[in-house]
């Protein structure tokens, strides 16, 4: 299954690139494309109602500001949609967690932190290892070496005072 990334402008791209380079080390396909809820309205939902039939299982949806993209997205499918609020210059990012955040009932979007786009990727592999046994390994293999790294971390930190 394929996971599309979206992003509302080219600005976007160094931060939701994590994201996809996540993925590729899954080796789990994705297609990004640079699609605006506001300007590139009927592109956006031509893509995004297409997505099942073209073989994608999971909409990743980054945008700032009023960040409308992800509830756009999801208004227009039944794919679960991970947004990812993009830090802004005026409110740091709040204002797009915020607009992401608040989603009227009925049309969930999964939001992860401020350019937390290997959060997204992270929770798109989750979903997607639920029907995938060879990436529910992988990912497994991935914590485990997160773990590692943390303990690892630990041992060499000399904390006492003698």
């Amino acid at each position: 299954m394929r996971v599309a990334i979206l992003m509302g402008s080219k600005s976007d791209l160094p931060v939701v690139e994590k994201a996809a380079q996540l993925l590729k080390e899954f080796g789990v396909e994705y297609k990004m494309r640079i699609l605006s809820a506001h300007r590139t309205l009927d592109a956006t939902l031509e893509f995004v109602r297409g997505a099942k039939e073209e073989g994608y299982g999971i909409i990743i949806a980054a945008a700032g500001k009023a960040a409308h993209l992800p509830g756009v997205v999801a208004a227009a499918t039944d794919l679960p949609v991970i947004g990812i609020p993009m830090q802004t210059s005026m409110m740091g990012g709040m204002d797009s967690v915020l607009s992401i955040l608040q989603m009227p009932a009925g049309i969930p979007v999964a939001t992860v932190g401020v350019n937390a786009a290997e959060n997204a990727a992270l929770l798109a592999l989750r979903i997607l290892a639920l029907s995938n046994e060879a990436l529910a390994t992988s990912y497994k293999v991935y914590v485990a070496q997160m773990e590692k790294k943390v303990l690892m971390d630990d041992s060499g930190l000399e904390t006492e005072n003698e």
